[in-house]
């Protein structure tokens, strides 16, 4: 079992930033994949970006490239997710995942995790 927080999230203007991070506890010394994912009012979930366990790999949805950053820190088991010139439409409840047992061709899709948080809230007002 992976147990995910996330935290970090809150209203911003537009070109405003923000840092999402996701606390992992419950599996000592796993290595798995994690992602971002958000889901805006009336929308489906959305992949938003990924890091492999290294970090050496990293993954974003054309919509944020540019603009946002994943990262993680293995000694602290958290992820962040850097906003940068957030828009309007980055509004969503975001949610981090873990990819415990799914292969690595799936780091990108909602099926390749095993493991997800609550999610916070991201707000952007225009």
């Amino acid at each position: 079992q992976v147990q995910l927080v996330e935290s970090g999230g809150g209203l911003v203007q537009a070109g405003g930033s923000l840092r999402l991070s996701c606390a992992a506890s419950g599996r000592p010394g796993g290595r798995y994949a994690m992602g971002w994912f958000r889901q805006a009012p009336g929308k489906e979930r959305e992949f938003v970006a990924a890091i492999s366990w290294s970090g050496g790999s990293t993954y974003y949805t054309d919509s944020v490239k540019g603009r946002f950053s994943i990262s993680r820190d293995n000694a602290k088991n958290t992820v962040y997710l850097q906003m940068n010139s957030l828009k309007p439409e980055d509004t969503a409840v975001y949610s981090c995942a873990a990819q415990v047992y799914g292969p690595p061709d799936t780091i990108t899709t909602m099926r390749g995790y095993d493991y997800w948080g609550q999610g916070t809230q991201v707000t952007v007002s225009s």
